[in-house]
């Protein structure tokens, strides 16, 4: 070997590969929906965290029933809860704004069986 020969390392194919684990991990990354409004939740003591990607609808206590920042009402909670259960069997987690009324509450949880949700949760704030 002359003394002015230099080798390298071509990392040409090591980019290549980062570049593909790239594309693989957004691709499989689970996004979740926020409701789009702030909901004062009263504690629980039996509080638990779910981990599970899942459908979150917001009762407010002006009454109005909300899924990904829009007003949905009472009505369009079974259409939203059926098409997102036609994907994957997720559980749905109500937020119930501390001022909310006790019937709209029971609507929405009747709505999300009715639209096929197996598992239906109150959020609460942890203690």
């Amino acid at each position: 070997m002359d003394a002015e020969e230099t080798t390298y390392i071509n990392i040409s194919p090591l980019i290549d590969m980062v570049f593909i684990l790239l594309i693989f991990f957004i691709v499989t990354t689970v996004f979740v929906e926020e409701t789009g409004v702030e909901v004062e939740k009263p504690e629980a003591a039996s509080a638990v965290h779910l981990d599970k990607n899942s459908v979150l609808i917001a009762v407010t206590s002006k009454g109005q029933v909300v899924y990904g920042g829009k007003e949905i009402g009472v009505n369009g909670v079974r259409a939203i809860v059926r098409r997102l259960m036609n994907k994957e069997d997720m559980p749905v987690i109500v937020q119930v704004d501390e001022g909310a009324k006790a019937g709209l509450v029971v609507r929405v949880i009747d709505e999300s069986k009715l639209g096929g949700a197996k598992n239906i949760s109150l959020s609460a704030d942890l203690p």
